[in-house]
């Protein structure tokens, strides 16, 4: 039996990271997390691409558009949907979870699903550094993994 999986040695691939400007002050933690963990495995500034859309619902868009070019091997999709008092974030976190995975499938590159969809605000700051850790580095880690992983298993005939 033939087992693959994927190592977090990161140093010289290339990421993007799509993040939602809504909910700001929580999402801005997770960017600081990837952004941290992609560093201190040995990713380099210049190897990160950073998009900022105005909502957790656009990113799907933006994540595809990127993984499209070819020039990253993972897209790390970053957001907070908070529930409110409306069916509002029914929409949003389902529209947003399909289309990343919807962005993965079509392009072949890792499009990884880093949106907090949480119950309240305080459950989004536990998320984004607080004592549940920071997601942002969790998906960053993720991103590693599914690159490498996608590099070991055997390449699709043409």
């Amino acid at each position: 039996m033939r087992t693959y999986q994927g190592a977090f040695e990161a140093r010289g691939r290339r990421f993007a990271i799509v993040a939602a400007r809504f909910n700001e002050v929580v999402v801005q933690q997770l960017v600081e997390g990837a952004e941290a963990c992609l560093a201190k495995h040995g990713v380099g500034d210049d190897d990160v691409d950073l998009a900022w859309t105005p909502g957790a619902f656009e990113i799907p868009f933006v994540a595809r558009r990127l993984a499209e070019t070819g020039a990253y091997d993972a897209v790390i999709c970053l957001g907070a949907v908070i529930r409110g008092e409306t069916p509002h974030f029914d929409y949003v976190a389902g529209q947003a979870a399909t289309g990343i995975r919807e962005a993965a499938a079509l392009t072949g590159i890792p499009v990884i699903f880093g949106v907090l969809t949480t119950e309240t605000f305080a459950q989004a700051v536990d998320r984004a550094g607080g004592k549940h850790g920071n997601k942002g580095w969790d998906a960053a880690m993720a991103a590693m993994e599914m690159a490498g992983l996608l590099e070991a298993l055997p390449k699709p005939e043409r």
